[in-house]
């Protein structure tokens, strides 16, 4: 069973709370970008993330769970269409919080929450030659940490050899 959040819940009810989340996602989806408090933006950004996933996968039962949650099926279908398909290669981290300050009149502190863009291919191919990168040298730093132990076994075996040629040149 799910767990309500602990504390204050942005003004309201629990209720009041997850409708409250469910427009903003709707107004972050819809737009792209949308200025609100921290607190919102803070409270916004796994639940939209959470719903990027869910596009992400695309099937059936994934677009009924985002129709609970968001009930304009135009913003759905372009979430399953436009913006699921967009983040494909990208594992996460669909969305940035940019803070801008503190609002006129009551001096709440304001952020833009917006979508980033999706990784181009450029970007996908540095992602991976970076990861390769880090594959080669990791698995370099191995072969140098068995190579000393191998080495010692190599210099031990040349010395008995060494020692049966000068006995050799005696005899």
């Amino acid at each position: 069973m799910p767990q309500p959040a602990k504390g204050a819940r942005l003004g309201g009810s629990a209720a009041h709370e997850r409708h409250l989340l469910a427009n903003l996602a709707k107004a972050l989806f819809e737009h792209g970008r949308i200025t609100t408090t921290e607190a919102k933006a803070r409270r916004l950004r796994p639940v939209a993330e959470r719903l990027i996933t869910k596009a992400k996968k695309g099937d059936i039962h994934n677009r009924r769970q985002v129709l609970a949650t968001i009930t304009d099926k135009s913003i759905v279908h372009t979430l399953f269409t436009e913006i699921g398909p967009r983040y494909e290669n990208r594992p996460g981290g669909y969305t940035r919080i940019t803070k801008i300050g503190n609002r006129r009149g009551d001096n709440a502190p304001m952020a833009v929450i917006e979508l980033v863009e999706a990784l181009t291919v450029a970007q996908a191919a540095t992602g991976e030659a970076e990861a390769a990168t880090k594959r080669a040298v990791k698995e370099d730093t191995l072969k140098k940490d068995d190579a000393p132990a191998k080495s010692d076994e190599v210099v031990e075996d040349a010395k008995p050899a060494e020692k049966a040629d000068e006995e050799s040149k005696d005899a």
